[in-house]
């Protein structure tokens, strides 16, 4: 199989085991390694630090052991913290998670442990019950399966069968694999027609009972039914004996923290087409919290749910996949986000709101402007440093610092709101609809100060936003 053009790599919470293979310096591409909250042993490889492109590696979580090597200590964005206590950490900020995701990795763990005791109880009852009611009513076996062979198509322009999907992915060959995530792998696929779609192959651990398998189908029809110019479209789904997927519209450019992390592609990402793809994230995320009935929380917001056209305009993905594979719970939940764009109160509420994705938009809309992940900027211990912090000097230092008044101007908007967003209470943050309003009205006066004297204090300090 050949991996070597994979960039993201997202194997998180997989209960894999054994060692990290040596192998894994063959994935040059490779930007992006999660292999975070699993039980992996033995040493961490030298080769991880040898992989050219790498930027960000999460091994927390695991049971590794011994030093970390020098070459791996070089990668921009390192974390090893957690459950590897024979490691020896590297005493520097960098290495260190933001203070929220402490707080939240010991809350999930207290919170975690006993639930899964508890669910581990009750599927076995059921798997007991199931087992029975098979033996006492043999002819419900045909309607699962029945059910188990749909296959739907709402919003394609032509005609799809599931065997147009088997043969244009090779069933699934790692070679049409274009990223991994949480919820599944995503594929590559070209039609006969010559159309090209995104496949995701989901995990198939939400389709042995007929009633899940019913509710997806429900959840997948009313999720087609959402029409937004900054959302990716859904086509439609498959729930096979062999493989459960969706099919949404592809995106040639691939996900916006892939474009950012590569420097070619960064550049073409100029100071204009990145105040509009914070405002077509914006308005995506308006359109769901407050156009959508039910409103829809992505819980999920983050550069890699944000993928970009040819004409690297931003699409949201991955909205409502939570609510697909998890359609009977409320907004309670153990696992919502990913590791550097979660909201602080969930490490005490585990209640996902609107807010939750708002403050999720205000890391996105930072890491936009710098280029990378913001990291400490999050934390507020950082804020009495701020007044020493010029907004200027956060910017990409890729491209030049922006001359014409127009986009110096949107820039200060987009700085200003997406502070506003990372407020530590969610009361305090804004709404999307406000935020989508003011980008749409951009009635804000001008700072009366020069540009490259305007300080990240300043920013933080702007009161209309302020909600009551």
């Amino acid at each position: 199989m050949n991996c070597s053009k994979l960039r993201v790599l997202e194997l998180g919470n997989n209960l894999l085991s054994g060692s990290i293979p040596s192998e894994i310096n063959k994935l040059q591409e490779l930007n992006y390694l999660n292999l975070s909250h699993n039980s992996i042993n033995g040493k961490i490889l030298s080769q991880l630090g040898e992989i050219p492109r790498i930027d960000t590696v999460d091994l927390s979580m695991n049971n590794l052991s011994g030093s970390i090597p020098e070459s791996v200590r070089k990668v921009p964005h390192l974390y090893v913290y957690g459950k590897n206590f024979d490691v020896e950490i590297p005493n520097t900020s960098e290495n260190s998670p933001p203070p929220h995701h402490k707080k939240i990795a010991t809350r999930l763990v207290a919170i975690i442990l006993p639930m899964v005791a508890l669910l581990a109880l009750i599927f076995g009852i059921l798997f007991v019950r199931r087992r029975r009611d098979k033996r006492v009513e043999p002819a419900e076996t045909g309607e699962i399966t029945k059910c188990a062979d749909e296959f739907a198509i709402w919003n394609y322009d032509g005609r799809i069968t599931f065997q147009d999907m088997i043969e244009a992915t090779e069933d699934f060959h790692i070679k049409y694999c274009i990223g991994t995530g949480g919820y599944g792998s995503v594929y590559r696929a070209r039609l006969p027609s010559g159309k090209v779609v995104a496949l995701k192959k989901l995990h198939r651990s939400e389709t042995e009972e007929l009633a899940s398998l019913e509710s997806f189908g429900n959840e997948a029809r009313l999720l087609s039914q959402i029409r937004h110019r900054n959302i990716v479209k859904l086509y439609g789904f498959c729930l096979h004996r062999k493989c459960m997927f969706l099919i949404y519209e592809y995106m040639e450019m691939g996900s916006l923290f892939c474009v950012l992390r590569t420097d070619e592609e960064a550049v073409g990402l100029d100071w204009a087409k990145r105040v509009n793809v914070v405002k077509g994230m914006c308005h995506a995320l308006s359109y769901l919290h407050h156009d959508c009935t039910p409103p829809i929380v992505h819980r999920d917001i983050s550069s890699n749910n944000v993928l970009l056209n040819s004409e690297l305009e931003a699409f949201v993905a991955d909205f409502g996949v939570a609510r697909l594979l998890n359609f009977d719970s409320s907004n309670r939940t153990l696992l919502a986000g990913t590791y550097g764009y979660i909201a602080p109160e969930l490490a005490y509420t585990m209640v996902v709101t609107e807010k939750c994705d708002v403050y999720s938009f205000g890391v996105v809309a930072l890491e936009v402007l710098m280029g990378k992940h913001p990291g400490e900027l999050l934390s507020s211990s950082s804020w009495s440093l701020d007044k020493n912090i010029k907004l200027i000097d956060l910017l990409d230092p890729r491209l030049s610092p922006p001359v014409d008044q127009k986009i110096r101007q949107d820039i200060i908007l987009v700085s200003t709101v997406a502070f506003s967003c990372l407020r530590s209470q969610p009361k305090s943050r804004p709404t999307m609809q406000l935020v989508s309003n003011e980008f749409i009205a951009r009635n804000k006066a001008p700072m009366q100060k020069p540009f490259h004297e305007i300080s990240i204090l300043e920013l933080r300090n702007q009161e209309m936003y302020l909600v009551d």
